[in-house]
């Protein structure tokens, strides 16, 4: 891997399972693992990458598409676990034998990659997202949050990159055939942002450093592309052409930050 910039990927984003890779100055990790150990090591070989070459795994939270692959992943390959205090009272597994535990509020590094966790409002035990950064270089994560607090737009303004939640279109939810009880889950303060929630962030922080905007964990039932690149791009007044979605199948080629 290259020791200068920053590089970042996707094994697959959205309710079925969800994976991030980041890599920098000769240091590799992954962020959360929602798939099976056998499919996560065919996603990640697609991206050119060997799971024992990654020197830990970030989680968010404890739901299945963020954490169900990761315990299998790490007792194989022999990797660190990084993850709350609540997260881990979660965890069902129990095997794994490197857990970090970390602070959502206090920064740390693996290798050359500083960590800045965050914690955001979602309907898990101590969920967080992340801030990654080398030389100089921000890539912003932010999925799975209810709404938007002051400090998240704090940590995320001023992003060379981001990858961005647009879980779903309001009418599309409203109007949908989810019963009434997910509507009210998902479309909650502690469920999943909206399109206009994330059009909302972008227009209220310092975006003038983006080189790459990714749209994440769009529903499938909720959702499409379309609508929330309209979004996106209303809120940035820029063209959709450097603004792109990640897949839940083919997920997201590498993207490179110099």
């Amino acid at each position: 891997m290259s020791a200068s910039g920053l590089r970042f990927a996707s094994l697959g984003s959205g309710s079925k399972g969800n994976g991030t890779l980041v890599e920098a100055g000769g240091t590799r990790l992954l962020i959360d693992c929602g798939f099976q150990l056998r499919e996560t090591e065919a996603r990640l070989e697609r991206l050119g990458i060997e799971a024992a070459s990654l020197a830990g795994i970030l989680v968010t939270h404890e739901h299945g598409d963020h954490l169900g692959g990761v315990g299998r992943l790490a007792r194989r390959y022999g990797l660190t676990v990084y993850l709350t205090t609540g997260t881990s009272l979660a965890w069902k597994d129990s095997q794994v034998e490197a857990v970090q535990i970390i602070n959502p509020h206090q920064g740390f590094s693996i290798g050359a990659i500083e960590v800045q966790p965050y914690p955001v409002p979602h309907d898990a035990r101590e969920p967080c997202q992340y801030v990654l950064n080398h030389a100089g270089l921000k890539l912003g994560i932010l999925s799975d949050a209810g709404h938007v607090t002051a400090h998240m737009r704090e940590v995320l303004s001023g992003c060379d990159a981001l990858m961005l939640e647009c879980n779903h279109d309001l009418h599309s939810l409203s109007s949908g055939p989810y019963p009434y009880s997910l509507k009210q889950r998902v479309g909650g303060s502690r469920g999943h942002l909206n399109n206009a929630q994330s059009a909302d962030l972008l227009r209220s922080i310092d975006c003038s450093r983006l080189q790459h905007l990714v749209l994440t964990h769009l529903s499938e039932t909720n959702n499409t592309p379309e609508l929330a690149l309209a979004a996106a791009c209303e809120a940035l007044q820029r063209s959709a052409d450097w603004i792109v979605c990640a897949e839940q199948e083919g997920g997201l080629g590498w993207r490179a930050l110099y």
